[in-house]
């Protein structure tokens, strides 16, 4: 009987060659701990396969009239993106990656605005194929490492998903209104 050999479990911590964007979007469909997990490398993979998009017609040309509309879709996919990673619980939000995380998405939506203002009066954006990749790696490695941060902390708590489950009400909103204030 054949059977094909499966690859090792990976474990928390260890991250394997990825050399291209689909690579990461395989790692990512097989790096779950929970829903929350698979959702966010979900999100992830969204975010990835739209960016190898946009680096392949940056790469063919940098005219306006081309490449701004994938940078546009890709500016709305990374918006929605960031609201996913907003609406995460408590646990993402409290491991120190998160917060780092959030600002790279933001600094890349930021860096998609700044492109497609720059000299509006030129036909050719200022951004290569080799910037936004750039970047883009930039952001989903910070991804990468917040979603291995987080099954760190599933298995060393040795729990299966949100472990504030059982918070009352009160302690709910009062950590609310603490992280509305450090949002701002």
């Amino acid at each position: 009987m054949d059977t094909e050999p499966q690859p090792p479990a990976r474990r928390p911590g260890t991250v394997p060659s990825i050399q291209t964007f689909g690579d990461l979007s395989n790692f990512l469909r097989g790096a779950i701990a929970d829903e929350d997990s698979r959702n966010f490398s979900d999100s992830m993979g969204e975010l990835a396969a739209h960016a190898e998009g946009v680096i392949a017609v940056l790469r063919r040309t940098r005219h306006r009239d081309e490449a701004a509309p994938a940078l546009m879709d890709m500016l709305t996919v990374l918006r929605g993106h960031r609201a996913f990673v907003l609406q995460l619980g408590l646990t993402w939000r409290g491991l120190y990656e998160y917060a780092g995380y959030l600002q790279s998405v933001n600094n890349f939506r930021i860096l998609i605005g700044q492109w497609l203002q720059a000299v509006p009066w030129q036909d050719e954006l200022e951004v290569t194929a080799a910037d936004f990749q750039s970047v883009t790696w930039r952001t989903l490695g910070d991804g990468m490492l917040l979603i291995d941060m987080y099954e760190q902390w599933l298995e060393r708590e040795g729990v299966d998903s949100e472990p504030l489950d059982d918070v009352t009400e009160p302690q709910r909103e009062k950590a609310q209104q603490w992280w509305q204030k450090l949002r701002r």
